[in-house]
């Protein structure tokens, strides 16, 4: 399992990848696969993690708060981003606000990271967790992003 400096410098290189993508035109109805990965591996580092330690019930809580904030943060990034049809197919755009959620979401999560540290027996299990919080936080903007552009296929205009 790599260590919290590791899994930190990891999670940073895809949030970055992640953002440059989301600022750039994109379809909004391609297929999952960048979600599915980063899904099955923060998932993996998440359980490899737990299977070291015993988490304690404040750990978990923390954890679980930590997925709810990364869902309600995906949510808010969905609303800022354009979304609008071109030939009868969804696009979506982020700016800068969504750029913004993402470092704020990133570092409220790094905070709940160490308090989930502070509160377990052994180092490493908040920091596990960062993928699947990205993930979580994906989920929630995908799931909104594509309720909107199906909201912008039924309109006549080009804007939603």
């Amino acid at each position: 399992m790599p260590n919290t400096f590791d899994n930190i410098l990891i999670g940073l290189v895809v949030l970055t990848w992640l953002m440059r993508r989301q600022l750039q035109p994109r379809r909004a109805d391609r297929p999952p696969v960048v979600l599915l990965v980063i899904s099955a591996l923060g998932a993996a580092s998440l359980g490899f993690a737990i299977a070291k330690t015993t988490p304690t019930s404040a750990a978990i809580l923390l954890l679980t708060a930590s997925f709810a904030v990364a869902g309600g943060f995906g949510v808010a990034r969905g609303y800022t981003m354009r979304t609008w049809r071109a030939e009868g197919t969804r696009w979506r755009q982020g700016n800068w606000l969504t750029a913004a959620l993402w470092l704020i979401s990133f570092g409220i999560h790094l905070g709940l990271d160490f308090a989930v540290d502070a509160v377990n027996s052994t180092r490493g299990l908040g920091s596990a967790s960062i993928l699947l919080y990205l993930a979580v936080s994906l989920i929630a903007q995908r799931i909104t992003v594509r309720h909107r552009s199906q909201d912008a296929l039924r309109k006549p205009s080009n804007a939603a």
